[in-house]
Parts: structure tokens; C-alpha cells; sequence
């Protein structure tokens, strides 16, 4: 499994920042290997968004990425905000009953 995480700062319209995440997020939802997805607000700035995602691989999340239908939809997004995208693997998977951490 890896986790995908982008660091969105909005310097466009809000709302239509809004629209066009809601599009991307039901599109990648479809795609083969998805897992699940998070979007956050930051507290203390509006502006900045954080998207995190699970994918079953790095591979899934690659052909989602390079899909056309990503591109399509990912180009009304690149004039609302600056992006710092990436892409993490889990550093530390312990179970926690098995580690002793409760």
C-alpha cells in the first residue's frame, strides 16, 4: 500500500476550487487499485488544503494519474493552486496489539 499526499494551496476561487476537487476525488474513486481518500483543511489557513489518499500500489496509482480522464480533469485545477504532491510508503506497519502499544 502506498499514500499519496498533496499539499494544496488555493490562490483561486474557493468554490471552484471546491467543484473541480469534487470531480477529481469521484474519478479517482473509480479507479482500479484505490483504496480510500481524506481531505483536510488547514485550522489556521484557509487556503491550504491537504489530499490524502490510499492506494493498493504505486503502479495503481500511476495509470490513474497518467489517465487521460486525470489530465482532463487535473488541468482545471492547475491555475486555482499551487500543488506539492507526493507519493509515501508506511515506514513503520506494526500492529499495535502485536508492538505492545495500546
Amino acid at each position: 500500500m502506498v499514500t499519496f499526499v498533496n499539499k494544496l494551496t488555493v490562490h483561486g476561487d474557493q468554490d471552484e476550487f471546491a467543484a473541480v476537487r469534487a470531480r477529481l476525488t469521484e474519478y479517482m474513486a473509480a479507479q482500479p487499485g484505490y483504496l480510500a481518500h481524506r481531505s483536510l483543511r488547514h485550522a489556521g489557513d484557509r487556503t491550504v488544503h491537504l489530499e490524502i489518499a490510499e492506494w493498493e500500489s504505486a503502479a495503481a496509482h500511476r495509470a490513474a494519474v497518467t489517465s487521460e480522464g486525470f489530465q482532463r480533469l487535473v488541468a482545471a485545477l492547475k491555475p486555482l493552486v499551487t500543488a506539492e504532491p507526493g507519493l509515501y510508503e508506511d515506514e513503520d506497519a506494526r500492529v499495535p496489539e502485536a508492538s505492545g502499544v495500546r
